[in-house]
C-alpha cells in the first residue's frame, strides 16, 4: 500500500499535507511548479488514500509526518485544511523537522462545529458514481480536485476514503482548541485565507500575530476552500514569494 508520493525535484524537503475526504495526489499541479524549489513529497493521511491505517487522532497524523520529514531533512511544510492543522502541529512540536509552513484555510478553534450539517450533503451524492466524467460534472469547480479521490469498484466509481471513518476526525477540531500550539511555532507561516471561508472569521490573520516565529497572512479574493484551485496563480506567487524568504 502506497501511503507517500515522490513528485521529484532536488534538495530541501517540502512536504505537501491535504484536506479531508483528499489523497497525497490531487497536489499534482502545485507540485509541478514546487519542484524548482526542493524535492517535493506528498502522503495520503490515515484513511485516506491508500494509506491503510484507518483511524487516528491529531497527534497520530503529525507523528506520520514526522517520520517522513525525518528522511527528508529539514523541511517547509505545505497544508491544505486538515493538512495545514497537521503542518503547523508538526512544526509546533517538532520544531527542529520544520523550517517554513503554509497553512491554507484552516483556524484553531472551531469548538462547538460537527459534521452533522454536511452528512445530508454527503447523502445526496449520487454514488456510486457512474464514470470519472460524472464525478468531474457533479463537483463542478472542484472536479479535477475531486476525481483523483475516487475508485472504480464493481458497481462503479466511489470515494476512496470511508466517510464514516472521516467523521470522527473531522469532528475532533469542534473539541479542540489549537491556538496552544500556535503559540509554539518557532518557524515562519504562510496564512493563506479565502476570502470565501467556511473557517471563523479573524483566526487566520492572528495566527502569524501569536505564532513566535511571525510570517504573513492574506486573504485571496474570488477563492473559495480550495485557495490552490480556486486561485491558482495568487496562491503560486504567495508561495513562491515565501519560499524565496526562507532561503
Amino acid at each position: 500500500m502506497r501511503r507517500v508520493v515522490e513528485f521529484g525535484g532536488r534538495g530541501q524537503g517540502i512536504l505537501l499535507l491535504h484536506g479531508l475526504m483528499g489523497r497525497a495526489t490531487i497536489w499534482w499541479p502545485v507540485a509541478q511548479w514546487l519542484t524548482r524549489y526542493g524535492r517535493v513529497v506528498g502522503i495520503d493521511a490515515r484513511a485516506h488514500g491508500r494509506n491503510p491505517v484507518l483511524t487516528g487522532r491529531t497527534e497520530d497524523f503529525v507523528a506520520d509526518a514526522a517520520e517522513v520529514v525525518r528522511d527528508l531533512g529539514p523541511s517547509v511544510v505545505i497544508g491544505h485544511s486538515m493538512g495545514g492543522l497537521h503542518a503547523w502541529a508538526l512544526a509546533a512540536t517538532h520544531p527542529e523537522l520544520v523550517r517554513g509552513i503554509v497553512v491554507e484555510d484552516m483556524a484553531p478553534d472551531q469548538r462547538g462545529k460537527t459534521v452533522d450539517k454536511w452528512k445530508a450533503y454527503f447523502d445526496s451524492w449520487p454514488t456510486p458514481f457512474q464514470s470519472l466524467a460524472h464525478v468531474k460534472e457533479f463537483f463542478g469547480q472542484y472536479g479535477d480536485h475531486f476525481i483523483e479521490c475516487f475508485e472504480e469498484r464493481d458497481d462503479g466509481y466511489h470515494l476512496i476514503a470511508d466517510l464514516e471513518r472521516l467523521y470522527p476526525i473531522a469532528n475532533e477540531w469542534g473539541e479542540r482548541d489549537y491556538w496552544d500550539l500556535i503559540e509554539k511555532i518557532q518557524c515562519p507561516m504562510l496564512a493563506i485565507e479565502a476570502a470565501n471561508s467556511a473557517m471563523p472569521p479573524g483566526q487566520m490573520a492572528q495566527m502569524p500575530v501569536r505564532s513566535p516565529g511571525g510570517g504573513t497572512h492574506i486573504v485571496v479574493e474570488g477563492a473559495g476552500h480550495v485557495v490552490h484551485r480556486d486561485q491558482p496563480e495568487i496562491y503560486r506567487g504567495a508561495v513562491e514569494a515565501f519560499l524565496s524568504s526562507l532561503t
